[in-house]
């Protein structure tokens, strides 16, 4: 398969990813992922695609509104995974107090690991590599 075949399939599925984020939406967002997911967050153990829906529940539910975008900083093809770095920025309203709301932007460098399982691309592995909130 062409890499600007596989960018353009990776681009979409990033993008309702995105809208999934932004919609809170677990379903839609887990679902580009496969079932054996290696997920590594900034600086902790690796954990299965279970635990990693279960800690997105909590997020989800703290979480008032959330804003994502992202680019890609680079990408390669090999032995068919599809490797990609994104960086991204997110706000996240999150509820305090009654009335008040805080605002809280994280921005993270991600390394997806992506496969081409039965005609789908879908996200095998995803680092966490760097992370910075403020």
């Amino acid at each position: 398969m062409e890499t600007d075949l596989i960018i353009s399939e990776i681009n979409e599925l990033h993008q309702k990813a995105n809208l999934a984020l932004e919609t809170k939406n677990i379903t839609a967002y887990t679902a580009i992922f496969d079932d054996h997911l290696n997920f590594t967050p900034f600086e902790k153990p690796s954990i299965n695609k279970r635990d990693f829906t279960i800690d997105l529940k909590k997020y989800f539910s703290g979480a008032k509104t959330i804003q994502t975008s992202h680019y890609r900083i680079k990408s390669a093809i090999e032995h068919e995974i599809f490797t990609e770095k994104i960086a991204r920025k997110s706000v996240i309203i999150k509820p305090n107090l009654l009335i008040f709301s805080k605002k809280q932007t994280i921005q993270t460098e991600e390394i997806y690991h992506w496969k081409n399982i039965k005609g789908e691309w879908k996200v095998i592995a995803l680092e966490i590599v760097l992370e910075e909130k403020y």
